[in-house]
């Protein structure tokens, strides 16, 4: 039987939005996804800077671009935007009354860049004790490098992801290559998702907020997973391998006569499988190929003999043998071919939202699925400033003449 349905798990929490790009963006969509009441704090007149980060930009419903960057539309869905300016007394008047009514705040100034408007974590904490206040900076609140700015491509690289991404440097093509997405933003937002929601749960008993100090080099280096312990329980750093596996083999893309796929052996009972498929059995008797370990030491050995095998059919000749056999494979696509992939149309992964400029704004779905409290998808990315009047007038019981005052000047 389904479980009921619920309000969404987290209605109720307000949550002030002071960041702009991706890692905090990225970390309050998540929360708005989840049901929580975002209101996003922008510059007048520019807004988040990705809003400039274009084209791409969102067609109107006459099929020509608007002002909204695709980037933007990225990590903003399902927020409130208020176009205010902080360094004006006033501005930053509004925002800390808006903070006393917030759970939670995010923020990815610089170090100590709040103080001089009375935002900084010490200034909020006097007037509402119980707020989570989440930083997020290139380099943390401590440390030699804490005023320094960061930004996901220099992390990357300093962080160790580019030293093991990218063709191995002896062939074409080799050396250092960031990832196709800003993923050291997009995991800071994560782990800010994670903390900020054990915070919430700790305040049920403590009653109050606290400081969350997230840095992008820390999520960075921390994300490297098996790499890491590659490297700590060695003391030889790992390189780049292209697109095979530092731990598995065979666990890599293939060229087939007409394409490639990916084809990821994750055990020995598998490998026997693949070996039974591709016709080569006797490979899974050899003494140097029947354990993973020794197929790691011996890859020069058996990948020639992969390969020359894998062109002599096709990409989906060897897909649909392969998922016959239970042998994870799969094919490399583009986005076109993602958002025609009958599994991922099952999934809803696009949504169209209604939007005031594109009619209807195509958006990527959350990925969270709770099946009693379900992720919210409701409203597109905020014009700039669309819901200034709004949240000033319900959240801090402005009258329309003081809102008007206050865009006069400024």
């Amino acid at each position: 039987m389904p479980d009921s349905i619920r309000p969404p798990a987290l209605a109720g929490i307000r949550v002030l939005d002071l960041s702009r790009v991706l890692a905090g963006p990225w970390c309050t969509q998540n929360l708005a996804d989840l049901g929580a009441e975002v209101i996003k704090i922008e510059r007048p007149h520019t807004g988040d800077d990705t809003r400039g980060w274009g084209p791409p930009y969102i067609k109107d419903t006459d099929g020509h671009d608007t002002s909204e960057a695709a980037y933007y539309a990225a990590a903003n869905r399902n927020k409130l935007s208020v176009a205010i300016d902080i360094a004006r007394p006033e501005g930053a008047a509004a925002v800390r009354r808006l903070a006393q009514q917030c759970d939670v705040l995010v923020e990815n100034f610089k170090v100590g860049g709040l103080a001089k408007y009375g935002l900084d974590y010490d200034s909020i904490r006097a007037v509402n004790p119980a707020l989570i206040y989440c930083s997020i900076t290139g380099f943390g609140q401590t440390g030699p490098y804490a005023h320094r700015p960061g930004y996901d491509f220099m992390i990357q690289g300093m962080g160790g992801l580019m030293s093991i991404t990218g063709e191995r440097d002896e062939l074409p093509g080799g050396g250092p290559q960031k990832a196709g997405v800003a993923v050291a933003d997009l995991m800071t937002g994560m782990y800010a998702t994670v903390a900020i929601l054990a915070a919430l749960i700790e305040r049920q008993s403590s009653d109050l907020g606290q400081h969350i100090d997230m840095a992008l080099l820390d999520c960075q280096v921390a994300m490297l997973a098996n790499q890491n312990m590659n490297y700590l329980s060695t003391g030889e750093a790992p390189h780049r391998a292209g697109n095979a596996h530092p731990n598995l083999v065979p666990y890599q893309v293939f060229a087939a006569s007409d394409g490639h796929l990916i084809v990821a052996v994750g055990n020995d009972t598998q490998f026997q499988a693949y070996c039974r498929v591709i016709e080569c059995p006797e490979l899974a008797n050899d003494p140097r190929f029947c354990t993973n370990s020794g197929r790691v030491t011996h890859r020069e050995a058996l990948i020639p003999l992969l390969v020359e095998r894998m062109a002599q059919r096709s990409q989906d000749e060897w897909l649909t043998a392969l998922e016959r056999a239970g042998i994870p494979a799969g094919p490399i696509n583009t986005l076109e071919q993602v958002y025609g992939d009958p599994q991922v149309q099952a999934r809803g992964m696009r949504q169209d939202l209604p939007h005031p400029l594109a009619g209807w704004m195509p958006t990527v779905a959350s990925p969270l699925n709770l099946s009693a409290s379900p992720v919210v998808a409701d409203r597109a990315p905020p014009l700039l400033g669309e819901h200034t009047h709004q949240v000033l007038s319900e959240r801090l019981g402005m009258s329309d003449k003081e809102i008007r005052r206050l865009l006069a000047g400024g």
